[in-house]
């Protein structure tokens, strides 16, 4: 990397964001932009996540590009190595690749306020950026709880997204720790391998029948040869998840059906009163991700599993203690615990305007305008920022939408430069912000993320539901569409060398 180049956009991350947003800026004429990956490949998430079972819980047909469909969809809902194929045809088909640097993790970003552009440095050298757009995700870094005496366990310990596939888990005592979107493909795809396997569930999830089966050969050629029906099967998709969106943010006592077909789901195979007490969650559903299986019961019955209704405490050698006492000696150590969703590490990494970085910005809580960009971080969006998650369907929906901001952003700056020959960003101004985060808190108080009785990774150290956004893909589509210019203080440096101060117009 040119230690002193310069590029009109800088896009940290290579998965769904971070190609998303490739592929429009050269849609949108942007071609001078860079994707900066800390990896050597692309693929994000669905890259680092290759564990046994590894699947998405949203439809094939819901979670891809509207602007890259794919006919060829094996499943209902595909695994891990058909969505990260898809991705790297993505890079392939849009001509992505020159522009990504692999091995180029940001090490740093700074805001240089005289010249109005982000210093960034980069494993792989430095460069500036008019705009920087942080594509990382917030399931990119692995959370690992400190636990007591863990450092003095002579067997094996992974984290799920880092899973060790030079490890062979078969005839091995196996620990999985914790009960979400992973451990539940996880444990149903190790269990027949394991001599034993031990489950330390802190809190027991609520699992729906996952609708799933092969999208047969003439379904894909129909898709293939007449493209509205697939048009028409996305639709449809999309659609049920819109109608379902005002039970989970202003009527979650509609949910009650949803419970019960759950608790029918668990019933009809744990049949041993004891174990279906330790799995019958005691908040409403949707509180916390309502995952998706046909397995995870199944395998839960067997004879070689136990399940232990609580959470790992201290590891005594290689005998791990639950916090009810509970002991087991194990060979492995499986932690399916989750990202640091709300306290992102690529927050501690980027330095605003006024010297200090986001994290310490957001050390009472994320907050973005609109979900993209942060008081005092001039030209810089984060893609699937604070609440813009969903509960219920597909993040390419809100990936798209804010893609669309992040056009019109630049479609901004360029008018605000034309003809001027100076430079110009953007400064999202702190009551825009505070009055668009004020809103979301309102409509969050009455869904069932806040009212469910659960403490989920959806809240912040302070108790702040910062994660989910409390509407429809369609409503958040619509607040995106076009950044609003009042809502933002306009700076300005004129083109004259060695102009270092910029003047800030309101």
């Amino acid at each position: 990397m040119a230690g002193h180049e310069h590029v009109r956009v800088a896009v940290i991350g290579s998965g769904f964001g971070g190609l998303g947003a490739a592929v429009r800026l050269r849609r949108a004429g942007v071609t001078d932009f860079v994707v900066l990956e800390r990896r050597d490949s692309v693929g994000g998430t669905w890259r680092d996540n290759s564990y046994p079972g590894c699947a998405c819980d949203v439809p094939s047909h819901l979670y891809s590009f509207s602007f890259a469909p794919n006919p060829d969809w094996p499943r209902n809902f595909s695994g891990q190595e058909h969505i990260r194929a898809y991705l790297e045809k993505v890079a392939d088909t849009f001509g992505l690749r020159p522009h990504i640097r692999f091995d180029s993790e940001v090490l740093h970003a700074r805001w240089d306020t005289g010249a109005l552009h982000w210093e960034i440095e980069t494993g792989r050298g430095t460069l500036t950026a008019d705009m920087l757009v942080s594509a990382t995700g917030p399931l990119s870094d692995p959370k690992i709880p400190e636990v007591p005496g863990l450092d003095g366990f002579t067997g094996k310990v992974f984290h799920s997204a880092r899973w060790d596939h030079d490890y062979d888990l078969r005839g091995k005592r196996v620990a999985v720790i914790g009960t979400g979107a992973s451990a539940i493909q996880i444990v149903p795809s190790i269990q027949p391998l394991v001599d034993r396997l031990t489950l330390f569930q802190r809190t027991p999830p609520w699992v729906m029948p996952r609708m799933d089966r092969e999208i047969s050969r003439a379904e894909r050629w129909l898709h293939a040869k007449v493209p509205p029906t697939r048009a028409l099967r996305r639709r449809m998709l999309w659609l049920i998840r819109e109608l379902q969106v005002g039970a989970f943010t202003k009527h979650p006592a509609q949910l009650g059906l949803v419970e019960k077909l759950a608790r029918h789901h668990m019933t009809k195979v744990v049949k041993d009163p004891v174990l279906r007490a330790k799995l019958t969650p005691d908040y409403r559903i949707g509180c916390k991700r309502i995952l998706l299986s046909n397995t995870y019961y199944p395998a839960l019955v067997k004879p070689n599993v136990d399940v232990v209704a609580s959470g790992l405490k201290e590891v005594r050698g290689n005998t791990l203690v639950a916090a009810d006492g509970t002991e087991a000696e194990v060979d492995a150590v499986v932690f399916g615990t989750g990202f640091h969703v709300t306290d992102m590490p690529i927050a501690q990494r980027i330095t605003g305007a006024d010297g200090i970085t986001l994290a310490e910005a957001w050390k009472d809580g994320m907050e973005a305008l609109r979900g993209s960009t942060a008081a005092g971080f001039p030209n810089f969006m984060t893609v699937i920022g604070p609440n813009t998650g969903l509960g219920n369907s597909s993040m390419i929906l809100i990936i798209e939408a804010q893609l669309n901001y992040m056009v019109d952003y630049l479609r901004q700056l360029g008018t605000l430069t034309a003809g001027s020959g100076g430079r110009a960003a953007l400064d999202a101004r702190p009551e825009a912000v505070r009055s668009w985060t004020d809103h979301v808190q309102r409509r969050m108080a009455r869904t069932v993320w806040n009212t469910g009785g659960c403490d989920s990774w959806y809240l912040d150290a302070n108790g702040r539901n910062t994660t989910v956004w409390p509407g429809t893909t369609g409503e958040f589509a619509k607040v995106t569409r076009r950044v609003d210019l009042a809502e933002y203080e306009v700076l300005r440096a004129p083109a004259r060398a060695g102009q270092r101060k910029a003047e800030a117009t309101r």
